[in-house]
């Protein structure tokens, strides 16, 4: 029997998650989830910034082979015809459905969403998002803004909803009209928060006293950090209550008190959106079909919290490129489920009190670009073929590979985070590496710097995370062929996760690069 596919992307989530070890969120349905399927804490986005990751998650090719690091290309027609995972799931019977932010709406997926390729039917976009940067957030002067830190009333918000309250709401219904015409589907559902503006309803602040919240651990600039590497932050900065603080351009901080209410806000934001995923899921339940529903789980990017004396995602650091990614497959991550079991029922975040773990865990690098092969795999389709070195003119393959045989993780591999292996061959070539990328548009960091044009990117920051290090190297780029000189290198950084793991002290330079 088929399985259906439920597949959830978040807007700019960083793992702060109890399933991951959070201590100070809550987050009951996500980690209700994540006790009934296998979980990574080690995934990556390829790019962190959204329209260049999710366009690469959902063809399953890197950035340098979409051409796509800004907002403005459709692959389609700048780099190659490539078939997307939700395309792939279409013309092998499924209705395929998108809910919210999927594709990064406008020219990066055609003004369309990618529909027809990808989707059955017009993908829906929730209307109140067209809100989302109006000036709906009353300030201390009683007058409304544009800020960043945005609890608001929710009768009082234009419609009287959010964006992703409408997105749920309409996933909950495409779910009844599948399971009443019985009908297989992909239903892709993008949720906005925790992206900024950080604008949710205001009860969820109660679930976080100010005295509660910490500074980030490293919020200071390292010392031995490229300028090239640092990203200043510019959208953060734009935001009326941001702008009003006057800091300075590139590297002055935010007041201390105004950090800890972006981090309060945000693990506000991450509350509520747990609730919209428990409502989700919970409507899983109530039609019958978690036992027959792959569910993954997962974010474009990460999203700097004051580490490193920065904001928001555009850089190559853990904290920006590292997502949240598990697997819901009955059967497999659980025992056989029952139809019409009900798997998930909601957890209110003001009042669940105690944790679960997950199902299995996995330290193994894993990248987002090999979602679209994993998917296939699980769902019993045929896993699309490995790209050739150049694939231009290829419409199905993939630069990721299926991580389903990293599922049965026994208990010594979470300890070790090695695996024996009777095939050294295979072994030795399968110690993993998570590959991301970010561009610039020069040295030092410009009002651009975050996200530079096509035109305008003269430097690749090409990055790499093992088990062991994040190794990055920023190079000359040329934009117009496309092409990164490696022997004009700008700078470096290399941090060792073990003496290091929030990548603060660079010892780039006092290293050989015979590398």
């Amino acid at each position: 029997d088929a399985m259906n596919v439920l597949f959830i992307v978040v807007d700019d989530l960083r793992p702060v998650l109890g399933c991951y070890g959070d201590k100070l969120v809550k987050s009951p349905n996500i980690d209700q989830l994540a006790s009934q399927s296998i979980l990574f804490h080690n995934a990556y986005a390829q790019q962190a910034v959204c329209a260049p990751s999710r366009v690469s998650f959902l063809t399953g090719r890197r950035p340098d082979t979409t051409r796509l690091y800004d907002f403005y290309s459709y692959w389609r027609v700048h780099a190659g015809n490539y078939s997307t995972m939700p395309q792939y799931f279409k013309e092998n019977g499924y209705v395929t459905l998108s809910v919210g932010k999927v594709f990064h709406p406008g020219v990066s997926s055609g003004y369309s969403d990618d529909y027809p390729y990808s989707w059955s039917i017009p993908p829906f976009h929730p209307s109140a998002e067209k809100h989302e940067n109006d000036k709906t957030c009353r300030g201390k002067d009683g007058k409304l803004h544009a800020n960043l830190v945005c609890p608001v009333d929710v009768a009082e918000m234009p419609g009287g909803t959010l964006p992703d309250i409408q997105s749920t709401e309409e996933a909950i219904r495409l779910l009844k009209v599948m399971k009443t015409n019985r009908q297989k589907f992909f239903l892709a559902v993008g949720y906005h928060k925790p992206h900024i503006p950080l604008r949710y309803p205001q009860e969820f602040l109660k679930l976080y006293p100010l005295e509660n919240i910490t500074l980030a651990p490293d919020p200071w600039v390292p010392k031995k950090l490229p300028s090239v590497a640092y990203n200043p932050w510019m959208d953060v900065r734009q935001r009326d209550d941001v702008e009003a603080l006057n800091v300075s351009f590139p590297y002055g901080p935010l007041p201390e008190d105004f950090q800890r209410q972006i981090r309060q806000s945000y693990y506000a934001a991450v509350s509520y959106l747990d609730v919209q995923i428990g409502l989700l899921l919970n409507a899983l339940d109530n039609v019958g079909l978690s036992n027959n529903t792959i569910i993954v789980f997962t974010a474009d990017h990460g999203w700097s919290l004051g580490e490193h004396g920065e904001w928001a995602k555009y850089s190559n650091f853990d904290v920006a490129t590292r997502v949240p990614l598990m697997f819901y497959v009955p059967g497999m991550t659980t025992s056989p489920v029952s139809p019409g079991a009900r798997v998930f029922p909601y957890l209110d975040p003001f009042s669940h009190i105690g944790g679960s773990v997950p199902q299995g865990q996995s330290k193994k690098m894993v990248e987002l670009v090999s979602l679209f092969p994993t998917l296939a795999e699980l769902a019993g389709l045929q896993v699309p073929p490995a790209c050739p070195e150049t694939s231009f003119d290829v419409v199905l393959c993939t630069e990721g590979t299926s991580i389903v045989h990293y599922f049965n993780v026994s208990e010594e591999e979470v300890e070790e985070g090695k695996e024996g292996c009777a095939d050294t061959d295979r072994c030795f070539n399968e110690e993993p590496v998570a590959f991301s990328q970010y561009p610039r548009p020069a040295d030092t960091p410009q009002w651009n710097s975050d996200k530079p044009k096509l035109k305008d990117i003269r430097i690749m920051g090409y990055s790499m995370r093992t088990v062991d290090y994040r190794y990055t190297v920023w190079v000359q780029f040329d934009p117009n062929n496309f092409s990164a000189n490696f022997e004009d290198v700008h700078a470096g950084e290399l941090y060792m996760t073990e003496t290091d793991p929030n990548q603060d002290y660079n010892i780039y330079n006092s290293t050989s690069h015979g590398w």
